[in-house]
């Protein structure tokens, strides 16, 4: 299927063009159809991404749907994915009319922008999993931050312009240091593709500069511990659907970033820096639940909570193992999902009252019963409940890093019990006990639209619960591919 890559990647590009086409065409009616015109393109993407996955052969280790053409100064348009970023393209696709949806009565403010920034995004983020050229990787890596820096700034909370600014100038600080790596290996290497970078040896010395050059980027973008403190403001100032984003698909882009980058191109450092990078974990697993149990914000635990759950990533793609990275990828697959579901849920009940405090509710069960099923379905799988998908990924993480370190499995082990104490008390304050507060008296309960948005969020998280190997089979033979690689560099 010729340029069916090129098709998913800019079809959402081609839908922004068409909603500013309708602006200039229609004198009324604009942002009504600005709105059909996002969800047919994110409907269609979507079903582009499903003929992509359905097609791909999962048994084929290496990258499939290659498009490559000459460029400028070197560098090339070179598409492709594998059996790890065929799935995120897949997330990404799914995720997005459900954002459409989610803003389509409580965004009435520049409709018309909103729509062409969230299109935009699509298609940059969708460009970060297909790009195979070092350069273009860099161009739809950075790209994402202008639209997401537009929609928390422009459709933010009322601290939204402090936030935009420290997410962009975080995340682009560190990419500064990538790009300089990026120059570095391209002239040494003389090319810029990346399946080339993964097999070219670069030398032992230069290894632990470039691996570092290339962790401050991702972990920021993780984000990791410490680096992470940009995120609980994003998400708190971002409108519903860019926490949606945020949680579910921006915050992968650190960990796609580490298997295609770090690992196989700088195996040696990897190794050494693994120990940095389980601390880190370790501590981001513990430090941010006990700091999740003491927020008053539903919106800032939930960021917390997302910072705790990356750490079991990070520790499992340097575990340095199949079953590690496995549960890394599952991880985040699972996550983009979970966090996604738990800021819909706080967007519902912002949208009736306006705030996200958690004093603010009590006793919702007796006026919200379909909502506290949904919102005690995604709770109990953000603790990682079995026969739900965030068991699946924390298990096979934890697994991965037990046969690397024991005392840190012990360590991030804990972080599930403290994601217990701190979800649970959550919902135990919001929908137990009397309704104390008079506003809350004349709540109603989730309508039409907002079930038909949870609807796909709980079959995928229970689907992938009960039947991982939908993920695992896919991911199989590259993670084989990428750890046997691994081993074989380091000598072990």
């Amino acid at each position: 299927m010729p340029h069916i890559l090129s098709l998913v990647t800019f079809l959402p590009l081609i839908g922004a063009g068409l909603i500013l086409l309708a602006r200039f065409a229609m004198k009324s009616g604009a942002d009504s159809a600005a709105r059909w015109i996002a969800l047919g393109t994110t409907l269609a993407t979507l079903a582009v991404a499903v003929m992509l996955v359905l097609v791909f052969d999962p048994a084929n280790a290496g990258y499939q749907f290659i498009e490559r053409y000459v460029w400028f100064a070197g560098a090339q348009y070179h598409l492709g994915v594998d059996g790890i970023s065929i799935l995120f393209v897949l997330l990404t696709a799914f995720l997005m009319p459900i954002c459409i949806i989610a803003s389509w009565k409580t965004i009435n403010d520049r409709v018309v922008d909103y729509m062409v920034a969230f299109l935009v995004l699509q298609t940059l983020v969708t460009g970060v999993f297909t790009a195979l050229d070092l350069f273009l990787f860099y161009i739809f890596f950075e790209g994402t931050l202008v639209p997401m820096f537009i929609i928390i700034g422009v459709w933010g909370g009322a601290n939204r312009i402090y936030a935009a600014y420290k997410f962009f100038l975080y995340t682009l600080l560190g990419s500064v240091l990538m790009l300089l790596a990026m120059l570095w290996m391209a002239y040494t290497a003389g090319t810029t593709s990346i399946p080339e970078l993964k097999t070219f040896a670069f030398s032992p010395a230069a290894q632990p500069i470039l691996w570092l050059a290339f962790f401050a980027s991702f972990a920021v973008k993780m984000p990791m511990w410490p680096v992470h403190t940009w995120l609980p403001d994003a998400h708190v100032q971002a409108p519903t659907a860019g926490s949606v984003i945020l949680a579910g698909i921006l915050l992968k882009l650190g960990g796609y970033g580490f298997i295609l980058f770090n690992v196989p191109m700088f195996p040696l450092a990897s190794q050494m820096f693994a120990p940095l990078v389980f601390a880190l974990s370790a501590i981001a697993i513990v430090y941010t639940s006990l700091v999740a149990f003491r927020q008053t914000d539903m919106k800032k635990l939930i960021a917390y909570s997302s910072v705790a759950h990356m750490g079991f990533v990070t520790m499992g793609i340097f575990a340095g193992n199949a079953i590690g990275m496995q549960g890394a990828v599952f991880q985040m697959l699972s996550h983009g999902l979970i966090s996604s579901a738990l800021f819909l849920c706080v967007g519902v009940i912002y949208d009736r009252m306006h705030t996200r405090e958690i004093a603010f509710y009590g006793g919702l069960t007796s006026k919200m019963p379909w909502f506290a099923a949904i919102f005690l379905m995604f709770t109990m799988a953000n603790v990682g409940l079995p026969g739900t998908s965030g068991f699946i990924g924390e298990i096979l993480s934890l697994t991965g890093v037990y046969q690397a370190s024991t005392w840190v499995a012990f360590i991030a082990a804990s972080g599930v019990i403290l994601s217990a104490v701190y979800a649970l008390t959550l919902y135990r304050n919001v929908m137990f006990g009397e309704i104390i507060n008079p506003a809350l008296k004349a709540i109603t309960d989730i309508d039409r639209r907002e079930l038909m948005i949870f609807v796909p969020l709980i079959v995928g998280t229970i689907w992938l619960g009960v039947h991982p190997g939908l993920v695992l089979d896919y991911t199989a033979a590259s993670v084989e591919a990428l750890t046997t690689t691994y081993h074989a560099a380091i000598g072990g």
